[in-house]
């Protein structure tokens, strides 16, 4: 039996926020289990803290997949924040795993157009948020 809650056959676009929280918790189950990712996120959230973050990740999702204008919050300052944590070492391949195991989630649970924009704007996402913790490390004189 497969882990995908989704039976092959009826695999469809992302659709709803049920979907979106779906998706969501799947791949941050992933994240959590990865051996580069985890001990960051696990880090950074604790047990506790995870159904909140959870859910404000997918109300994030939900405005950029759906169009729901519901979400508040300031992502930037958060990368900020584990970047210096992480004595400013965050690199391109902590993003690259992320985006492998986003994308390997997207695929394993949805197909379509809104599943498709997911990709690419989490890839849009994942260029902008590195770009911008360069830029504002100590001593950057990053024209990236």
């Amino acid at each position: 039996m497969s882990d995908n809650p989704i039976n092959s056959n009826t695999i469809r676009d992302i659709q709803t926020l049920e979907d979106i929280e779906l998706l969501v918790h799947t791949f941050y189950g992933h994240i959590r289990q990865d051996a580069l990712l985890g001990p960051i996120f696990n880090g950074h959230i604790s047990d506790e803290k995870w159904p909140e973050h959870l859910h404000t990740l997918s109300k994030f999702w939900e405005v950029n997949l759906l169009g729901d204008t519901g979400f508040r919050a300031n992502p930037r300052a958060k990368h900020l924040g584990v970047d210096k944590n992480l004595d400013y070492d965050v690199k391109p391949a902590h993003f690259e795993r992320w985006l492998q195991l986003w994308f390997g989630t997207i695929d394993s649970l949805f197909a379509g157009t809104i599943a498709e924009q997911a990709k690419m704007r989490a890839m849009n996402m994942a260029n902008g948020q590195f770009a911008m913790m360069v830029r504002n490390r100590p001593g950057s004189h990053s024209l990236i």
